[in-house]
């Protein structure tokens, strides 16, 4: 029997209130002492850890690429008020197992997910039951099901809430508290947790014992009466070849994680980007393919749009992540017209490239595989690999968002490359390889979803074995040492407990040649800050750091530095060529900030390789190579060897003026127009290159400081006209920077716009009281892409009489990762009130010649007459803990705090909260909620009072008043619950003295 689950941190939340059903916080202190009294008595207290992780009954889910999740039962529209009316209606209608299980197919999908049993659908129960409580048909449309899928190797999963909030839904009572009752013995309200738990229990072992094909249960999170009575460890003993799966947790005795509907990534279909769960755990992106509408049937045929569907699908497939695609049948089971016709278009674009995301891994992690991400001139994609112990000498190489010219070039990982053909059209594609990069070049027809890539390589080389390979680190959390980092075995990592900066050296044994390392970061965090359900997340990945070298490990020379992406996947960082026994990665600063402190400086690493070497170098060019024979060299320019260089290859001697140049004698253009011109450049130091085209005067172009032996890129706009140009480079210091390629591409569309992370302080809407008054505002710019902004200017719009105590911020230049701040002291027009201000603080910018702005507003208002103090919960003044911020339109502030309760962390402190009398107030408490739920009320770290309220809906502002004392001055207000979940939290107030 698996160990029993013992909770580790507080319940996650999923989006009930606008998908799935709300689902109450559970007594954490109640489930971790039953769970404790349950491990003792069977003698199994034990942490679970990774038991669940890799079992044989998953082995069918992790060969599946995608599922159909079906939301459907007795409110599926038009709503029902009777069951027997509802199942009279399907029948009618013409149901048909074999419908849905052939939908399935088209969409490549292994498996059906039936949510009938759902909160928001009636608890319906599409099968004969015995024990009473909810809807139950008497036609067995389950049992049908199952057949239905068994006989064509589809597999059924049935879905279970833990919910029973909506049990009233709009006037419609659909639970039977008494006939329960009657059938129990006993009197069991099934509109409470507790009761509903009990009854849904019995629901659980009646499929088991009906429904031996079942392939699992898909739980729409956890109830505290099923953890209290060992429900899971049951399932495990009667069926343990059941999968289980739940919705947004990742709970060890698990076999899936499903991570509900995110969005807000870019692309937008890179679903991949906001999922974080650690391969190789089995998960799921569980997402809707209608655009718009319910989960459910709501009366409307919703467009799907294909572009963000067939995205997700094959960049889930690109992570081993399972796309469990939420589709909405009518009452008669049929999809409404655009479900259907995207279910028809996607078997048949599937089809050609079949072997391409069915039976394969995520390219780029543990299973092998060139780099997946960004790639050159706007492209993005994923890599495949197929499966087995030499499934990475074929890969898939899937552009999703094709490039703005011909050629994909994305990082080779250390494979050798030896044929390319394009696996839809069969067409043999011409490619080059050096430098650690593949270009594939040519490729013209370009598919509107997924133009893929059949890529056959010889291996992977030039890579030192793990096992001759030690680790040690300045910081290590207990049982992930650092020793996990070269071991081979991606679910043994190191956690670098909390530290920054912090190092960790590797010990080859002997002084050898090392090229790169190539660094696997644990994929447990989301690439960029978020919100999700309300919960703050951000990415855990390295930012800045350093590479050292060293004979001795006492002496040491840094041999690169720099800035890596938050993207998943493998990151290669280049040294050059260094002869060393020992290397050094010193880790500056993570991407994630304080806003997420369950990801802020909690740095992961599964593993690190040592690259010796690099992919051999074709014979094949890629164009514009500096060093290539058509060129015009004049002066001291000449070409040297350089391994990380394009065609193993670079152009030295630029210093000096014109005089000592490279010139590109045929730089085509199709038309005539502003281009996005790339050079490839190598620098120690900091210093400039200038660039002619067509004879035209100069354009000096920055270079950064890097590496002498490793290119780094910088782009600037250049006209061109139609046809043949010419390219003249050269630098005007004393010894310029090497040259390894030039590039030519489109610019990006005009409505590009760089992702950056704009953060203005105080967020939150500042409630001010009457006469003149000075606000501190702090904002910082932030480029997360791969860019160069020029012409940096970042400063509040003041309103009309508002004075600032300083002029803009500005910067000559931002690349990756850098930051630009400024601190101002804002103040109201002299002689009368503040009153209402909205300040955008705004960040402007250039790219390519082209003007951008990033903009954030702080909003400014005047106190209630019948306030003396208020402030949003979202203010960035309070103290959050797990709590997360979410959107609330009738909301004061448009935000509110939800997640508020369910462990000593889910509570939120108001700091500062500043009266200038001493004595009894009333604190009014503004909140949302929907059922029955309470908030504890702490100030000054004295006694809590209990605040209970009920509302339905959860998205209209209601009041709550209560007496608290305070002292003059600075007070401390504490929100939480440390049992139970409270209601979500809009905003505080205080009344006059009393």
């Amino acid at each position: 029997m698996p160990t029993p689950r013992i909770p580790l941190r507080p319940f996650r939340i999923s989006a009930a209130r606008t998908t799935h059903a709300v689902r109450a916080t559970r007594s954490r202190w109640r489930a971790v002492c039953a769970a404790v009294v349950l491990a003792l008595a069977i003698g199994l207290l034990a942490a679970p850890a990774k038991a669940e992780v890799q079992h044989p009954r998953q082995e069918w889910l992790r060969q599946s690429t995608a599922g159909l999740f079906l939301h459907w039962g007795m409110f599926t529209h038009p709503r029902h008020r009777d069951c027997a009316e509802w199942e009279r209606d399907v029948t009618k209608g013409g149901w048909s197992a074999d419908y849905w299980v052939d939908e399935a197919r088209k969409l490549g999908a292994s498996y059906i997910v039936l949510a009938t049993f759902h909160s928001r659908l009636g608890y319906a129960r599409p099968w004969p039951s015995k024990i009473p409580g909810s809807c139950a048909t008497e036609r067995d449309l389950l049992g049908e099901l199952v057949a239905a899928g068994k006989a064509k190797g589809v597999h059924i999963v049935l879905y279970m809430t833990d919910d029973p909030q909506w049990h009233n839904a709009d006037g419609v009572e659909a639970l039977d508290s008494a006939a329960y009752s009657a059938y129990k013995g006993e009197q069991i309200d099934l509109t409470t947790r507790q009761g509903f738990g009990r009854y849904s229990y019995d629901l659980f072992l009646e499929a088991m014992e009906k429904y031996p094909d079942l392939s699992g249960f898909w739980i729409d999170n956890d109830n505290e009466y099923w953890e209290e009575h060992g429900l899971y460890e049951k399932i495990r003993e009667r069926r343990p070849d059941w999968l289980l799966s739940n919705n947004n947790e990742d709970t060890p005795i698990m076999d899936t994680v499903s991570n509900e509907q995110k969005t807000g990534m870019t692309p937008a279909y890179d679903y991949p980007a906001a999922v974080s769960v650690p391969m190789p755990r089995l998960t799921e992106a569980d997402y809707k393919l209608p655009t718009t509408g319910d989960w459910w049937y709501d009366g409307g045929d919703h467009e799907v749009d294909a572009r963000l569907s067939t995205g997700r699908y094959i960049t889930n497939a690109g992570s081993s992540i399972k796309s469990l695609m939420a589709e909405t049948p009518m009452v008669n089971g049929k999809l409404p017209s655009q479900q259907e016709e995207f279910n028809d278009v996607m078997g048949n674009w599937v089809e050609p490239i079949k072997e391409s995301v069915h039976g394969v891994e995520g390219g780029g992690y543990m299973y092998g595989g060139m780099q997946p991400g960004f790639w050159n001139d706007g492209a993005h994609g994923v890599v495949t690999v197929g499966r087995g112990e030499n499934g990475d000498r074929t890969q898939y190489v899937h552009v999703v968002t094709p490039p703005r010219t011909d050629m994909v070039r994305l990082g080779d990982n250390g494979y050798t490359v030896r044929r390319v053909t394009n696996l839809r059209t069969g067409e043999k594609m011409r490619f080059s390889q050096s430098g650690g990069h593949l270009s594939i070049l040519g490729a013209h027809d370009w598919d509107p979803y997924d133009t893929v890539f059949r890529v056959e390589t010889d291996g992977r080389r030039p890579f030192y074995p793990q096992s001759g390979i030690g680790a040690t680190a300045t910081s290590a959390r207990t049982g992930h040492p650092a020793a996990g980092l070269a071991d081979g075995d991606y679910e043994t990592y190191w956690d670098s407990d909390g530290k920054l900066p912090v190092s960790v050296t590797l010990d080859l044994g002997a002084r050898k040649h090392t090229t790169a390392l190539a660094v696997n970061q644990r994929e447990w965090s989301p690439t960029h800050a978020r919100s999700s359900f309300g919960r703050p997340e951000d990415s855990a990945r390295i930012k800045d750091y350093r590479v050292y070298a060293s004979g001795d490990g006492k002496r040491w020379t840094q041999v690169r530095s720099g800035t890596l992406p938050s993207a998943r996947g493998v990151r290669t960082i280049d040294i050059g060529g260094r002869d060393a026994r020992y290397l050094k990665l010193e880790v500056r600063s993570l991407w994630g900030g304080p806003q997420a402190p369950e990801f802020s400086n909690q740095l992961r690493i599964d593993e690190i390789q040592v690259a010796y070497g690099r992919s051999k170098t074709t014979r094949t060019e890629l164009p514009l190579e500096a060093e290539a024979r058509q060129n015009a060299s004049s002066g001291a320019v000449h070409s040297v060897a350089c391994g990380a260089c394009s065609g193993g290859r670079r152009v030295d001697g630029l210093g000096g003026g014109a005089r000592n140049s490279v010139t590109y004698r045929d730089v085509r253009a199709p038309e005539s127009g502003d281009y996005r011109l790339q050079l490839d450049h190598t620098a120690k130091a900091a210093s400039s290159l200038s660039v002619s085209v067509n004879g035209a005067a100069p354009v000096e172009v920055p270079v950064v400081a890097g590496s002498p032996e490793v290119p780094e890129s910088t782009a600037v706009s250049a006209p061109l006209k139609a046809g043949a140009n010419t390219v003249k480079v050269f630098s005007t210091g004393r010894r310029g920077p090497g040259l390894d390629r030039i590039a030519v591409a489109p610019l990006p569309p005009a409505s590009y716009t760089p992702k950056t992370t704009l953060t203005v302080q105080p967020h939150g809407l500042q409630w001010v009281g009457p006469g003149q008054r000075s606000l501190t505002v702090t904002a910082a710019l932030r480029l997360d892409a791969d860019e160069q902004l020029d012409g940096i200017s970042l400063a509040p719009r003041l309103p009309a009489g508002w004075t600032a105590d300083g002029g803009p911020v500005t910067a000559r230049s931002l690349r990756l990762g850098q930051t630009v701040r400024g601190t101002w002291t804002l103040t109201s027009p002299p002689g009368q009130d503040a009153g209402s201000a909205d300040i955008p603080v705004t960040a402007d910018f250039g790219l390519l010649g082209r003007q951008k702005s990033a903009s954030d507003q702080v909003k400014v208002r005047p106190l209630p007459a019948d306030r003396i103090w208020a402030r949003e919960a979202e203010d960035s003044a309070n103290q959050f803990g797990s709590t997360g911020l979410t959107n609330c339109g009738p909301c004061s502030g448009a935000e509110k705090v939800r997640n508020i309760g369910g462990s000593e962390q889910a509570a939120m402190v108001f700091p500062d909260v500043v009266v200038p009398d001493g004595g009894q107030h009333t604190l009014h408490l503004d909140y949302t909620v929907n059922g029955t739920r309470s908030f504890q009320v702490s100030v000054n770290g004295g006694p809590a009072t209990k605040v209970t309220v009920t509302d339905t809906g959860n998205t209209t502002p209601r009041t709550a008043s209560i007496p608290v004392t305070l002292k003059s001055g600075a007070n401390t207000i504490k929100i939480s619950n440390d049992t139970e979940s409270a209601p979500d939290l809009d905003r505080l107030s205080l009344g006059r003295t009393t």
